[in-house]
């Protein structure tokens, strides 16, 4: 017999989690997609111990009907795409079909979900990758997903968590990314059952920028706007000069509203601000680029933020020739 073995379904997911959840911000943004793509109105996010004890998402979006609530939980299970032609395609935030078998896979996860259709809401509860429970919950329309002692089973992730305090900075990071990227959505964090923020919908990114980081900031920002046709458009604000940071912290760069980390765009915007901020200091920014979906991979690393442009460097001269015609407008 040979030494090569299949491994298990629930081992190679576990792995595949490696990959998927990094850490307990990785867990909200994968929910988090999730309740935009299933149109939600409203979206609330709960923390405890820096994610180490809890991490609830609730929505009102379409929510499940049971046999898709149970079918979730495996991977490559999805209804976004249907063929390899809708790789190319992407307008989902969503569309591996791996996010909750990888969380279930070293956490214990409760789903609760209804929609318009079905009497009965279902509960779904999975422990370290195994189906534990099915039965009939109470729930309006919508979806709320509670993932509990995440990495319970793999101690190795566990012992290598950051301190609660630096969690819970990733964890607002993230939440507040997805604020952005849709004021249509109100959306409330909070953290070991202190409210963060709770923010109604707004008309725009000024209303939005202004719920989540108050009028001071807001005082110093202008609009970015600009593109190029079959190429790019970028829309935002960036920080007047005046308004400098010694990180990039406060970058907030989103691709088809998709939260990215993109050198193209970080690079853009250090091009749009050469010879006005010297090395080492940071403008805050406020960039989202629509490109057509074909040009563009968004299926470069499981995290799904990570892409690809195929005119990298044809994004990146609209994004400082935005940027720079920003400055001279506001008299830069």
């Amino acid at each position: 017999m040979g030494n090569i073995k299949v491994l298990p379904e629930n081992l190679a997911n576990q792995i595949a989690a490696g990959e998927v959840v990094e850490r307990p911000a990785s867990v909200i943004k994968e929910l988090v997609e999730n309740a935009i793509d299933a149109g939600a109105k409203r979206i609330s996010v709960e923390i405890e111990l820096g994610g180490r004890r809890l991490m609830r998402v609730a929505d009102d979006g379409v929510g499940m009907n049971r046999d898709d609530s149970i079918l979730a939980f495996e991977r490559h299970a999805t209804s976004k795409i249907r063929r390899l032609d809708d790789l190319a395609k992407i307008n989902t935030l969503g569309f591996r079909g791996e996010a909750l078998a990888s969380i279930a896979s070293v956490a214990r996860v409760e789903l609760i979900t209804g929609t318009d259709a079905e009497n009965a809401a279902t509960l779904v509860k999975v422990d370290g990758g195994t189906l534990m429970d099915v039965k009939d919950a109470a729930r309006d329309r919508g979806t709320t997903i509670s993932v509990h002692d995440l990495f319970f089973n793999t101690p190795a992730r566990r012992k290598f968590m950051r301190s609660e305090a630096t969690e819970n900075y990733h964890l607002t990071n993230i939440v507040t990314h997805y604020a952005l990227a849709h004021p249509e959505i109100a959306f409330s964090l909070s953290n070991n059952g202190r409210e963060i923020f709770r923010i109604s919908p707004g008309k725009d990114l000024r209303e939005r920028a202004f719920q989540l980081f108050g009028s001071s900031l807001m005082e110093s920002l202008l609009p970015v706007a600009g593109g190029r046709e079959f190429v790019a458009n970028v829309t935002g604000f960036v920080s007047a000069p005046r308004e400098r940071r010694t990180t990039r912290d406060s970058q907030y760069f989103f691709v088809n509203k998709r939260f990215v980390r993109d050198r193209t765009i970080s690079d853009g915007l250090r091009e749009g601000f050469r010879s006005i901020l010297p090395h080492g200091v940071y403008p805050v920014a406020f960039l989202f680029v629509n490109v057509p979906v074909e040009e563009i991979d968004v299926n470069v690393h499981p995290a799904k933020t990570e892409i690809r442009f195929r005119r990298t460097e044809a994004v990146k001269d609209v994004i400082a020739d935005a940027v720079r015609q920003s400055l001279i407008s506001a008299g830069v």
